[in-house]
């Protein structure tokens, strides 16, 4: 159990704190990634930005991920997804959530282009994962990028979904593998929601971070 976001983000920075000199990009998966990426980036001197992904609801369940699209289009379906959900229905809930992250895009970034990941050492952030869906896209189109090593760094996940995150990653940082598994927001005694007015002043401004030394 993590007292809150920054509790989870400071011991990940502690587990990562090998990769401080290598000025690495940390890239959080907005909204509840965001305040944890900028503790993470402070502590290891290293760079704050996002990586745009938004799960594909199931139908009839939208909080339930059959899968996710990025920013760049790039979708991912997942193995349940595929069995659950007709073509036609991920292609319409893929147009839509993209149009909403093509939204969010235009608030977050301030105007300003993305912090190109190429050749860099890239920290995915998220507070947690269930099916993986986000954080699976975010990594394939972030491969696309050609990072010289690419990160997945998660408070909690279950042990089936680390293992298809393993495969599209160089390394896993994960704090907490629980059998059984319900859900992320279980294992945080505060886990209230990030909002999109905080994550543009993270972003703006940043938080003073605890530094590794």
């Amino acid at each position: 159990m993590f007292k809150d976001r920054a509790d989870a983000a400071l011991q990940l920075a502690e587990r990562l704190r090998h990769l401080k000199g290598e000025h690495p990009l940390v890239l959080a998966i907005p909204r509840g990634a965001v305040p944890m990426a900028r503790l993470i980036a402070d502590a290891l001197d290293g760079e704050l930005d996002i990586v745009l992904v938004h799960k594909l609801g199931a139908p009839g369940n939208p909080e339930y991920a059959v899968g996710a699209v990025s920013a760049d289009g790039t979708v991912a379906i997942s193995e349940h997804g595929r069995k659950l959900c007709s073509k036609d229905y991920i292609d319409c809930e893929a147009d839509a959530q993209l149009r909403l992250l093509r939204e969010r895009c235009r608030r977050y970034t301030l105007g300003r282009p993305s912090i190109d990941p190429s050749g860099r050492v890239v920290i995915v952030v998220d507070d947690g994962i269930a099916t993986g869906a986000t954080m699976i896209a975010a990594l394939r189109t972030l491969r696309q990028r050609e990072p010289r090593r690419l990160i997945a760094a998660l408070g909690v996940a279950p042990a089936d979904t680390l293992r298809r995150i393993e495969a599209e990653a160089d390394a896993v940082a994960c704090l907490a593998v629980p059998s059984p598994f319900y859900a992320v927001g279980q294992h945080f005694s505060d886990f209230r929601q990030v909002s999109d007015d905080e994550v543009v002043e993270f972003l703006r401004q940043g938080i003073k971070g605890v530094r590794l030394d």
